[in-house]
């Protein structure tokens, strides 16, 4: 009898894309989640280590751990081995050291590795032991500064931004292991802020300190909600008003627009690709504090800004450094992939809305994984969404012109190097969340265990079994020790129709509207299964020149372009093996499911992400523009869409593969017709 009860138990509601707990709860009672004054929020990250990637997933985590996240101090220890300011040394006191811990201490106690974690211990404790007693935290300034090494810009000591990236690895630390020494000496921390910001304000050392306070109040809040002492709501207030206006910004400014690096001729101040994919992040951890539509409004705005004038169809934005437009050569940071993943992650947490779950999807699941080799020892500065050769060359790009697109350890710029390994850890950390009603949410998808307190705090663990984001269907099987009631919250994505959820193999008669947020909440018992279809139709979007992209599930499809590496000594190029000027027909597009097929390999494996390995691909008909060809090294001008067809261009097969299983790549198509 018991599949007969679980229509009765089962309710299924949907929720506003943008909900939030009702007063009565301010979220989870389990875990941090904020308290009053500040808004209330309906999900909450989970402790480090609650979620256990499986799968492919471990797999690419697995691989981080031997290539250079693991092996970073040995890789490039001019710059963080035992030199570095922040473990006392006298070497780079700015941001590259953090920026490695910051990605490597969540991949080290995710996979529970003991070497890894002895490996980001040194950086932590000296962090934590040498506080100074004014509050100050970090590398002391030199009174005769010694010459740095080579490479390594000259940098203040004293400068607030790196202090930032320090603040989210000690919160990461904390969320690992419940150290209090963390809450003491960040509260000392505060408070020295709160004192020196008047005088010397976040933007007084550098620039970048102005443009990234949405992170350090982040990790003010984050305390707040720990400690309730009102000296950080306080600090809040001022930070927020240290920090780049970007509600103002966003909602009255037309910065997002220039084509210009930071600092416009006219004074208008242009972006920054990576300030821009952390700032965007900065109304909504503000919105906490003053809950008015307009800072929700303002991200709304800025994303439809980025698209129309910089949008790329991998799900960032052609900026290479400073923002640069549609053109789909224009270049893209590795950090502002792993910073925008970060910013979406917890605008997410914040607001509950699903546009930021699938944007966050589309970027782990397509821009992510191509930009660095399938080893994890190379990576690319930026990456081009029509990619056809990765080759030293001059480039139109704002900076690094010559080797911003071949994989090596340090070329274009070694910010990356040391900041792309949050990407996978983070987001393996926001595939659940705890929910204000104290249930768990899967808002993202991935193969993954979750074992987390619900209800009264009975412990639960959920599996969750999928092949996606190639396939369709996802499975969660429930382990617990005695029945227990809470809700299962689960994403609809906005491009999903037909969605279907079954419970123990009973289905349900419910709609489920696409974009909104699932909530199954029924009396649990060990052993249940929840079965989520996701349908996955084809579609396309429209870019730079009106050229089309092709796009199904969270997934957008390249070209298929063989690949011919070459190691040279300190970088990797890769040249096209097959002709890459291809051209989509026009007629195909309007009857898709007819022209566009489908063709399922076997479920990921532990390297899914390259052509060898590409567990789908789509196979469909295209023409070669004998006149589009190689311009300055890369792709020339795309042709406007879509092309009169001549008579002797030949229709052939094609075939289109995962962006993120592509190196090189078409993924921008002009049409004929």
């Amino acid at each position: 009898m018991k599949n007969a009860s679980v229509i009765s138990l089962v309710i299924v509601t949907l929720i506003c894309s943008t909900s939030s707990a009702g007063p009565a709860s301010r979220g989870s009672t389990h875990y941090i989640s904020n308290r009053a004054p500040l808004a209330a929020k309906p999900y909450t990250e989970l402790p480090i280590g609650a979620i256990e990637p499986t799968g492919w997933l471990r797999g690419q985590l697995e691989i981080m751990a031997s290539g250079m996240t693991g092996r970073l101090d040995e890789l490039y220890p001019q710059v963080v081995g035992p030199r570095n300011g922040w473990l006392g040394g006298d070497g780079d006191g700015w941001e590259r050291g953090p920026y490695w811990i910051d990605g490597l201490l969540p991949l080290a106690y995710i996979l529970k590795d003991r070497a890894l974690i002895e490996k980001v211990r040194p950086w932590v404790e000296w962090t934590l032991t040498h506080q100074t007693e004014d509050g100050y935290i970090g590398p002391v300034p030199f009174e005769q500064p010694p010459t740095p090494e080579p490479g390594i810009q000259k940098s203040p000591r004293r400068d607030w931004w790196p202090k930032m990236v320090m603040l989210k690895v000690l919160q990461q630390y904390y969320m690992a292991t419940g150290d209090t020494r963390v809450v003491d000496v960040m509260t000392k921390y505060f408070r020295y802020q709160l004192r020196e910001l008047p005088k010397t304000p976040l933007g007084h050392w550098s620039f970048w300190g102005n443009r990234r306070g949405g992170d350090n109040l982040l990790v003010v809040l984050w305390l707040y909600n720990i400690t309730g002492d009102a000296f950080l709501l306080e600090l809040a207030e001022l930070i927020g008003e240290q920090t780049h206006p970007y509600t103002e910004i966003f909602l009255e400014r037309g910065d997002i627009a220039l084509h210009r690096y930071e600092q416009g001729a006219d004074g208008a101040s242009a972006f920054h690709c990576v300030n821009l994919a952390q700032g965007i992040k900065e109304p909504i951890v503000y919105y906490q504090l003053h809950p008015e539509d307009k800072h929700l409004r303002a991200v709304k705005k800025a994303f439809a800004d980025i698209r129309k004038y910089h949008g790329q169809p991998h799900g960032l934005y052609g900026a290479d450094e400073g923002m640069h437009g549609r053109v789909p050569t224009q270049g893209s940071e590795f950090c502002t992939c792993v910073e925008m993943m970060f910013s979406l992650e917890k605008m997410l947490e914040i607001t509950g809305d699903v546009a930021f779950a699938d944007h966050l999807e589309k970027l782990a699941y397509n821009t992510l994984p191509t930009q660095a080799t399938d080893d994890y020892m190379a990576r690319q500065y930026f990456q081009q969404a029509n990619q056809v050769t990765c080759a030293m060359h001059v480039h139109n790009f704002f900076d690094h012109t010559t080797d911003g697109v071949v994989f090596g350890l340090l070329t274009g710029y070694p910010c990356c190097t040391c900041n792309l390994h949050q990407g996978w850890p983070k987001f393996v950390g926001h595939l659940w969340m705890a929910s204000a009603d104290n249930g768990l949410a899967a808002l993202v998808y991935g193969p993954s265990k979750v074992t987390a307190k619900v209800a009264q705090g009975q412990t639960v663990t959920i599996t969750e079994q999928t092949n996606y984001p190639f396939g369709e269907s996802v499975r969660f099987t429930v382990a617990a020790s005695d029945p227990v009631t809470f809700a299962l919250h689960l994403r609809v994505p906005a491009w999903c129709h037909n969605a279907k959820i079954t419970v123990n193999g009973r289905s349900f008669a419910d709609t489920l509207e696409a974009g909104r947020i699932a909530k199954v909440e029924r009396r649990w018992s060990d052993g249940d299964i929840v079965e989520l279809t996701l349908p996955m139709m084809m579609r396309t979007e429209r870019w730079h020149e009106n050229s089309v992209s092709i796009e199904r599930g969270p997934l957008v499809y390249a070209l298929r372009i063989e690949e011919s590496w070459t190691l040279h000594d300190h970088y990797r190029e890769v040249q096209p093996a097959s002709p890459w000027n291809y051209a989509l027909l026009e007629e195909g597009l309007k009857d898709m499911d007819a022209a566009y097929k489908v063709v399922m390999g076997d479920a990921a494996a532990r390297e899914p992400w390259n052509l060898r390995n590409a567990p789908i691909a789509i196979r469909t008909k295209g023409v070669r523009l004998p006149h589009w060809q190689l311009y300055s090294g890369m792709a020339g001008p795309i042709p406007w869409s879509p092309q009169g067809k001549q008579d002797d261009w030949p229709v052939e097969d094609i075939t289109l593969v995962p962006y993120g299983c592509s190196t090189l790549r078409i993924s921008a198509f002009p049409t004929v017709r």
